[in-house]
């Protein structure tokens, strides 16, 4: 079993879905995980359901509020050396109707919250000369999807962070890797099946089959199916996957 004890975490986006479900599987294992987003109320009852989780409000598109959450968390738990940037949008839209502002918003979240977020836990991590990043990607980020320009570019551009990243710290005690999930059973789900079912006359059934199939093997994954890869990642023995994409597909995208 891994044995995280006297570990430190940091879960962006970490009160539902995937992320609350690897803040779990690391608190399990023994870590302190610090599980941020934007909502307290959701976060204190993500938090309250396992001794190891401590909610801190933060919002990924705000700088001053990254630096003050870190910055927070630091001084209550120690140094950081586990970071999983999970916090993320998931909105489709034809490049033809995308505004700048839509743009903006993608890019913010997605690609700007990783990269403000990493910047500010890689100190700790490099004074311990160890550390395990993984930033939640996307199948979007390896082959791109249909009608969903902005926050495709926004999951290759976290990709191509980490694999920039990976080669900075070559033959450190650091390691940096993207999962890349198809379509995860979570409240995002719910909402793209409701947008989509508006948009084709009400069938919630048939939209619900349009994400589904998308997946290799014909089903949403489970949250905790990403979690279980997570906990991989940050394992001993994970030494030398450094710089991967680990596709979550059901299959061969």
């Amino acid at each position: 079993m891994t044995d995280l004890n006297g570990k430190h975490a940091l879960v962006t986006g970490g009160g539902t879905g995937i992320g609350l479900a690897i803040a779990t599987a690391l608190a399990k294992a023994g870590a302190q995980v610090i599980i941020t987003g934007r909502r307290a109320d959701v976060l204190e009852e993500a938090a309250g359901a396992h001794p190891g989780l401590h909610p801190a409000v933060m919002d990924v598109t705000s700088e001053a509020s990254i630096k003050e959450g870190i910055e927070t968390a630091r001084a209550a738990r120690g140094p950081i050396t586990i970071v999983v940037a999970n916090a993320g949008v998931a909105t489709g839209r034809k490049l033809a109707k995308t505004s700048y502002d839509f743009w903006r918003d993608i890019m913010a979240v997605n690609l700007d919250g990783v990269f403000l977020t990493l910047r500010e836990c890689l100190p700790d991590m490099e004074e311990a000369d160890w550390g395990r990043v993984i930033a939640i990607s996307s199948i979007a980020g390896v082959k791109g999807l249909r009608g969903a320009g902005a926050y495709s570019a926004s999951k290759h551009g976290v990709i191509g962070l980490i694999r920039s990243l990976s080669e900075d710290y070559l033959g450190t005690g650091l390691t940096f890797n993207a999962i890349c999930p198809a379509y995860v059973e979570t409240d995002i789900i719910t909402r793209n099946v409701d947008a989509i079912a508006e948009r084709i006359g009400g069938d919630r059934e048939k939209a619900l089959a349009m994400m589904r199939d998308v997946n290799k093997h014909k089903r949403l994954i489970q949250p905790e199916e990403i979690a279980n890869a997570a906990l991989w990642l940050v394992a001993p023995g994970s030494e030398s996957v450094n710089g991967q994409t680990i596709e979550i597909a059901g299959g061969q995208m």
